[in-house]
């Protein structure tokens, strides 16, 4: 009889970057949702935003699942990314490619999961490219390179299955040397 293997992934990103729909695209249940009416800067993005955290699971086998967690994006919510943080066996950066600033995004969430990316802990989706086409991809991967180690980054809509599942897998390979099952259709 094997153990059960829980394995905890993050999605962390701006607001309106894709972490929530992400989330939904996979689940095998609903997902929990802790949202509210966005009451400053972040409405402009979207009128309605995380405050703490969205959650989902993915049965991969009767004895594996992956835990999905969403952060929130706003700054003032900071604090349950660092809560969310612990125990997590990796992290989905998503930017959205339509802000006005992404390399400034790309800075702020690569300095602040900065151990995980040490770690190789890490997998970038850039979402929204088909509303903006620049900066390019790249241009991501140009500042990468210029981070401790080499991440995979990829061109994604967070509403779609495979885009999702792709950066799961890449995820769970990169972390654990390979899974048995895959967590796709």
């Amino acid at each position: 009889m094997s153990t059960l293997e829980n394995k905890k992934i993050i999605f962390a990103g701006p607001v309106g970057a894709g972490k929530t729909s992400s989330i939904q695209t996979v689940s095998d249940i609903p997902i929990v949702r802790t949202h509210a009416k966005a009451s400053n800067i972040a409405a402009e993005q979207q009128p309605i935003s995380t405050i703490a955290m969205d959650y989902g699971l993915i049965h991969l086998s009767e004895n594996e699942k992956i835990h999905l967690y969403g952060t929130p994006g706003q700054e003032r919510f900071g604090f349950m990314r660092d809560t969310l943080i612990k125990g997590t066996t990796g992290i989905i950066l998503l930017l959205d490619n339509s802000r006005e600033n992404p390399e400034k995004d790309f800075t702020f969430f690569t300095q602040t999961y900065k151990d995980f990316i040490k770690k190789g802990d890490v997998v970038m989706g850039v979402t929204k490219m088909d509303i903006a086409n620049k900066p390019t991809i790249q241009n991501y991967r140009s500042w990468i390179e210029k981070l401790p180690i080499a991440m995979p980054v990829f061109s994604v809509d967070a509403r779609e299955r495979k885009d999702v599942s792709t950066l799961l897998q890449t995820l769970l390979y990169t972390v654990n040397d390979g899974i048995k099952a895959q967590p796709t259709d």
